[in-house]
């Protein structure tokens, strides 16, 4: 094969594992060339803070499920550890490269410099590279006036089937021999962990029984933090890394309406997939947000860094219960119901008075769903510093004990309280000295004490941040913002 170079294409994978509903791979079986389908684990992104073991799992098992599903065609991913110049450095020296197909990635700062970098490659060395639009967000506009029509529109649209032929892919026989020239990744996880795992195959599993079943609890179930777990679909790990298309999901949930009688659930759940779409879009269009307030009035917020607050938060060592459940669930699951994300953020931000971008790494790397057009703009929102939305300061004791009213959720991951009457799971901290020796509980030794006063705090953090929306600047940036983001028929809760 390497005497006469072949005209190949590559269908680049990055948030796309997945064979159907993706266009990269639709328009590369339609150049009539041979096929190389290519994962490139890269460096950057592997030494990179925000993600963890537990993403690199997910993808593995997300790249074997596309494997399987290759067999029957006699090829397979070419998954490599590398950067994306330098895999693509040898692979000109064994083909003609012709065109490479990927999808648009709305990620963090350092793949948008990757991308950039890759652009002005595949330009000097004559490569056309080819980016479809992903889950309906768009780049480069300006404005969102008409973006909820053209992402209804997007979203109605037919998806891609993967009927492709054996003949279109380059096969294992010469994949094994490109192997040789690269440095491999073991595609092999532990498969019995906590966390739900990735791949096509499992996606489907849980799209299955959520349409055919647990939809019907979601509206019941979607702030509880127990409730939850299998009342909401779980649908966003394989939202995230690509194992399906928002438009896929979409449609089915419309063609189920049709003829269902929790036609409201439906309309919450599919409400919650343009939520999504708009978050993302909005990171598309102000990539500043990685880093700082996207309200640049609230950049002259000043909190000072504790570290021992932001450890007893990582670890679920508060002495506040829903908090510290909250976070151990998270840790150990990756998985923690929206309502409660934003408590715990809340409880940061506001409670503890730590800057939000203190919480970004340690949220992303324990999130199985990291998506940076969600986690950014949602820690900002959360944090009172959008200036253009509702500040909302949770108040964690009211959220247990209206969401988790029987302290399941605390018991289960703060174990230590669970032999407690349920008033006092909610606030040990109100047992008297009595009431902790016929419990045998001593506070302080068995479950920390609160490390704030809540009531406090809540009040500096209310006081400071509606002092702020006064500024000239916040104002004026705010404007600027909802003139930028605003959607037809805008309403204040989703935006």
């Amino acid at each position: 094969m390497y005497n006469k170079k072949e005209h190949i294409v590559i269908v680049w994978f990055k948030r796309d594992l997945r064979l159907e509903d993706n266009e990269a791979i639709s328009n590369a079986i339609a150049s009539g060339k041979r096929i190389l389908l290519l994962y490139v684990f890269e460096e950057l992104l592997l030494n990179d803070t925000h993600y963890s073991k537990r993403h690199w799992d997910f993808i593995k098992q997300s790249i074997v499920a596309i494997n399987t599903k290759l067999q029957s065609y006699n090829t397979q991913v070419l998954a490599v550890q590398s950067d994306m110049i330098s895999v693509m450095n040898k692979l000109q020296e064994l083909f003609f490269i012709d065109t490479v197909y990927s999808h648009q990635e709305t990620g963090i700062l350092i793949t948008y410099q990757r991308d950039k970098k890759f652009n002005r490659y595949c330009k000097n060395n004559k490569i056309k590279w080819i980016e479809n639009i992903n889950n309906g967000v768009q780049r480069g506009i300006q404005n969102r006036l008409d973006w909820g029509i053209q992402w209804e529109d997007y979203m109605k649209t037919n998806t891609y089937k993967f009927n492709p032929q054996k003949e279109n892919f380059i096969s294992n026989e010469v994949i094994e021999n490109i192997n040789k020239h690269f440095k491999t990744v073991s595609l092999h996880t532990i498969l019995k962990t906590p966390f739900q795992k990735g791949g096509r195959q499992m996606a489907l599993r849980y799209k299955a029984s959520f349409f055919e079943e647990r939809y019907q609890n979601y509206a019941s179930d979607i702030s509880k933090p127990q409730g939850s777990r299998t009342g909401c679909s779980r649908l966003s790990p394989y939202f995230a890394w690509g194992n399906l298309s928002i438009r896929e999901v979409w449609q089915e949930a419309k063609a189920l309406r049709k003829v269902s009688p929790k036609k409201r659930t439906l309309d919450g759940f599919m409400a919650r997939l343009r939520w999504q779409a708009h978050f993302i879009q909005k990171f598309e269009m102000e990539y500043v947000m990685e880093k700082a307030s996207v309200n640049k009035g609230f950049h002259k917020l000043k909190k000072k860094i504790s570290q021992e607050f932001q450890e007893a938060w990582k670890t679920g060592n508060t002495g506040v219960p829903i908090v510290d459940a909250c976070m151990r669930c998270l840790n150990t699951t990756g998985y923690l119901n929206f309502r409660m994300r934003a408590m715990v953020v809340s409880f940061f931000t506001h409670l503890l008075w730590q800057p939000w971008q203190e919480a970004t790494i340690h949220l992303s790397r324990q999130f199985l769903d990291f998506e940076p057009g969600i986690h950014f703009p949602q820690l900002q929102m959360q944090a009172g510093e959008t200036g253009i939305n509702t500040l909302r300061i949770y108040n964690p004791i009211k959220n247990g004990l209206e969401h988790d009213p029987d302290a399941a959720f605390i018991k289960a991951w703060v174990p230590e309280l669970a032999s407690l009457d349920t008033r006092f799971i909610h606030e040990p901290y109100l047992m008297t000295s009595l009431e902790q020796g016929l419990y045998n509980f001593r506070l302080g030794e068995a479950y920390p004490y609160p490390i704030i006063d809540m009531k406090l705090n809540r009040k500096r953090a209310s006081d400071t941040l509606w002092k702020l929306r006064t500024d000239k600047l916040v104002i004026e940036e705010s404007k600027r913002i909802l003139l930028r983001h605003t959607l037809m028929n805008r309403k204040t809760r989703s935006s």
